[in-house]
């Protein structure tokens, strides 16, 4: 049982009191948060407050005999636990205040499925109220399923439309193949190549149109000419890209990438691959706040096949959710990607439809709120399912209000 919804539906079955039902609900429902460089002074008085109030926490060995200077620590709490433990943190030192204030932002952006309404340059568009379908509209000969197939603007536009009629709630379109060892393209190649499709699409769609670029020069470009979203695949790591963002009112999608298309694959090794995918969006996205790009536009990718093997992109997606603590609304990408072919055994992209529908819905079950995909409709009808099966999950009438009144106050 994943939702206090479904702990509470659960306990109804058993013919309890609601009120009773209510309050063992909150008890059923445990939310594990990892902390990061505790020091040694700091973890083991974590550790006595967490026990204080019926909660634990798990550190490593090593600071019961003084052989390390820090640990990750995993904190184990109720809802209603961590309301009587963060004030307690709150008082203490060694940074135990300022990881309070870290624990309590984190599980509220964590627990938020309110919609969120982004206001582009030219569209407005909701995100959060349900999972929602991106198409691929790749203007390429060289990407890695449908390079050359919509090279001609003509065709690209047409593709555009079809992809909006079969359910698409926004269009992306790329210039540049960001596969694995592609060749790099100029900004003034990718341009001619994403311009007349713009231009095509003027007036023509109702949904956003999200530009897949990382040059600053072609997302400036293509926001005059109607997008509305910087689909940026390194990740806001440039500053020109920042303030081209900050400057348009685009909203951003900052995906996560070490190196670029040509390096990206020669350096998997990571020490910690959630942790670290975490820590480099949280940093980005900091530094573009700090700059200019309001919080309200940003969106984040965890950049499934970008700088990670097959099973590092399958971890990546069965614990997406996570991105959540960051407070943005998550995209993920994984259509017809290597690590599909991987887990099938097959090679060519043609043939993983079905898991690239299933990495689709292992997506939206953990709350990302937009899935890029090549195979909209297809993505469309089968999250439908899966939007079906939340709303039943979340129709608990006799709890569910009153738990949605108790789980945002952590004070």
């Amino acid at each position: 049982m994943e939702t206090l919804a479904d702990i509470a539906r659960e306990l109804e079955r058993t013919e309890s009191d609601p009120e009773g039902v209510a309050i063992m609900t909150r008890k059923g429902r445990i939310y594990p948060v990892r902390l990061e460089n505790v020091s040694l002074k700091a973890a083991p008085l974590l550790k006595q407050e967490t026990l204080s109030v019926g909660a634990d926490s798990a550190h490593a060995r090593g600071i019961a005999d003084h052989s390390i200077a820090t640990t990750s620590v995993v904190v184990l709490a109720t809802w209603g636990q961590y309301q009587r433990l963060l004030p307690k943190l709150r008082r203490q030192p060694f940074r135990l205040a300022e990881a309070a204030e870290e624990i309590d932002r984190a599980l509220r952006a964590y627990v938020n499925r309110s919609p969120r309404t982004i206001r582009g340059p030219h569209r407005t568009f909701v995100v959060g109220d349900r999972p929602r379908v991106m198409g691929v509209v790749n203007v390429t000969p060289d990407s890695f399923s449908d390079g050359g197939l919509h090279l001609e603007a003509k065709e690209a536009v047409a593709h555009a439309e079809r992809l909006a009629a079969e359910g698409a709630e926004m269009i992306d379109i790329g210039g540049e193949s960001t596969r694995p060892g592609a060749t790099p393209v100029s900004p003034e190649a990718e341009w001619a190549r994403v311009g007349p499709v713009l231009t095509g699409l003027a007036g023509r769609l109702s949904v956003p149109i999200s530009v897949d670029t990382r040059h600053f020069e072609v997302a400036e470009k293509a926001v005059d000419a109607g997008a509305d979203v910087v689909n940026d695949v390194e990740g806001l790591r440039s500053e020109a890209m920042r303030r081209s963002v900050a400057k348009s009112g685009a909203a951003v999608i900052a995906m996560h990438m070490r190196g670029d298309p040509t390096t990206m694959q020669t350096n998997l090794v990571y020490s910690d691959l959630r942790g670290e995918v975490f820590s480099e969006l949280a940093a980005v996205t900091d530094r573009a706040v700090a700059e200019g790009v309001p919080a309200e536009r940003i969106l984040v990718d965890p950049g499934i096949g970008f700088g990670k093997s097959a099973e590092q992109s399958l971890e990546l997606l069965w614990h997406v959710g996570e991105l959540r603590c960051l407070g943005y609304p998550v995209v993920l990408g994984a259509s017809r990607k290597s690590f599909l072919g991987w887990a099938l055994g097959t090679d060519d992209p043609a043939r993983r439809l079905e898991a690239g529908i299933a990495a689709a819905v292992v997506a939206a079950e953990r709350g990302v709120a937009l899935v890029r995909t090549h195979d909209v409709g297809p993505t469309v009808r089968a999250l439908a399912l899966v939007r079906s099966a939340q709303k039943l999950a979340s129709a608990s009438p006799s709890v569910s209000s009153e738990l949605n009144a108790s789980e945002p106050d952590l004070t």
